[in-house]
């Protein structure tokens, strides 16, 4: 009798990071990324896509009591290869296309002979694509930034 082994499950902060990229990212960034790639396994859903509301909380001062700030609107998806490869989406708002395409995307980054090319095509450019956006932000946000200290001395 043999056993089959259930593949190693992947890295919890590599896993967190492509989750976070991909919930970060619109439907249509997504699937531009996956049009260049071959084609995709095909998969089934488990759950959803449905959408729903989670409590935000938030700490006074940042360390202290905890509160709940409000809601806020959800979605999320699970998935299955045909491998048995599971992968789960949760996306802020109501995108349903964009949690499946996070679900199916965290499937297939689970599997090490995948991760490296789609790591390359989707991952690597939507962190980049992400952190240019971030940038320019703050690039806007400092050109209206205003030195009271300078102002003072003015006096």
């Amino acid at each position: 009798m043999t056993e089959t082994l259930a593949p190693p499950l992947p890295d919890p902060p590599a896993r967190r990071r492509w989750m976070s990229i991909l919930a970060r990212a619109g439907a249509d960034e997504i699937a531009a990324r996956l049009d260049h790639l071959p084609a995709l396994p095909g998969h089934k859903r488990l759950r959803g896509p449905e959408t729903g509301l989670v409590m935000v909380r938030g700490r006074t001062g940042g360390d202290g009591a905890p509160f709940n700030l409000g809601e806020m609107t959800v979605t999320r998806c699970a998935v299955r290869l045909a491998d048995g490869t599971v992968g789960h989406g949760y996306v802020a708002g109501r995108d349903a296309r964009q949690a499946e395409l996070a679900a199916l995307l965290d499937a297939l980054m689970q599997d090490p002979a995948r991760a490296p090319a789609l790591e390359a095509a989707v991952i690597g450019p939507l962190e980049q694509a992400q952190s240019e956006r971030r940038a320019a932000q703050a690039r806007k946000a400092a050109a209206t930034r205003v030195e009271f200290f300078t102002m003072t001395q003015m006096r």
